[in-house]
């Protein structure tokens, strides 16, 4: 009899495995087929429209109607005297770019072109904020962002990044650029280090009689392998190569942020916002919401979003990571 539970539990387990698959599937399918009439290219929202909208749907609730006339018309009048000031070349533009970062850094394509359009159009007089969402991932695409980020520095351009939840790693890397980084007090800052690491099978596969045959030219054409035997010159010349990358890195955030104690803050941890303004990794604290509302008081304010075509299998892989995170399922910072 106990087997027979223990072998319906197995049972069962697997038609819960198969039935989540298939539900998986549908869902990243539907949620693909829905994406395709979403606009693509560059999209932009003045957010001081946005922000007054919403003051006003909120007054129109709480006041009664007599109240409610009232303000419309000093609105109105507030209005036409804000449009006068639109109009005005002197009165101050901030551009806003949202960088939500994954491992492999696959917003730097949308980033690209966000910074090749305001570039474009954007004197020393403007302000660039990027609000950032990054943890880190791949050196090279992220490397690639920060480089986009440099595109504005290059062209003297003033660039606050604005950090409410992590800038770790490769995400920190691309906030060093800023003129000012700007942190809330519980967000995630710093982690100036490198990680080297892959699993090897090598006494799984000996173990079981399988050989594995690798050819190369070149003395370091491969170092460490997850199915050979590796040894310790392998894991030597690894070593070193995860140092310079480290070297790299910390020579990076100095050249932008040279007041900064490099050695005190390259060790891979991460500190929490207020932390971090203490050792000066950040430059203040805030939120991007209070910053950007603050703002609208004495500038136009505009978001630049870049949007691309994907292909099916991009919005089947995208929609498989959303449903994988609305399970609960997500990385942790390495």
């Amino acid at each position: 009899m106990t087997e027979f539970f223990i072998d319906f539990g197995l049972f069962f387990l697997k038609s819960i495995t198969v039935v989540a698959a298939i539900t998986a599937i549908i869902f990243a399918i539907v949620a693909a087929s829905r994406g395709e009439g979403k606009p693509h290219g560059l999209n932009i929202e003045k957010l001081n429209d946005k922000y007054r909208k919403m003051a006003e749907t909120l007054r129109h609730k709480m006041l009664s109607k007599s109240e409610w006339r009232k303000i419309e018309k000093q609105q109105k009048k507030a209005r036409k005297q804000e449009e006068k000031k639109s109009g005005d070349e002197s009165r101050k533009r901030i551009f806003v770019l949202s960088f939500k970062g994954d491992t492999r850094a696959s917003e730097v394509n949308s980033l690209r072109e966000e910074v090749t359009a305001v570039s474009a159009v954007a004197t020393g007089d403007d302000e660039i904020v990027v609000c950032l969402e990054n943890s880190g991932g791949t050196v090279h695409e992220h490397g690639l962002g920060a480089s986009q980020l440099e595109r504005f520095k290059s062209r003297g351009l003033h660039l606050t990044v604005i950090v409410d939840k992590v800038a770790a790693s490769g995400g920190y890397l691309m906030a060093s650029i800023a003129d000012r980084i700007i942190a809330a007090p519980f967000s995630i800052i710093g982690s100036i280090g490198v990680l080297a690491q892959l699993p090897n099978f090598n006494r799984f596969l000996e173990e079981r009689g399988i050989d594995f045959e690798q050819v190369t030219a070149g003395k370091y054409k491969r170092t460490l392998t997850m199915f050979g035997k590796n040894t310790e010159e392998d894991r030597k010349k690894t070593r070193e190569d995860v140092e310079e990358v480290h070297r790299l890195f910390k020579d990076a955030v100095t050249q932008h942020r040279p007041e900064l104690d490099i050695e005190a803050v390259s060790t891979g941890e991460y500190w929490y916002g207020s932390k971090a303004l203490e050792l000066g990794l950040v430059d203040e604290l805030g939120s991007s919401d209070d910053y950007l509302m603050k703002a609208a008081e004495e500038a136009d304010i505009y978001a630049v979003t870049y949007k691309g075509r994907e292909s099916f299998v991009q919005k089947i892989q995208h929609a498989l990571t959303s449903f994988a995170a609305s399970l609960g399922i997500s990385n942790d910072l390495r």
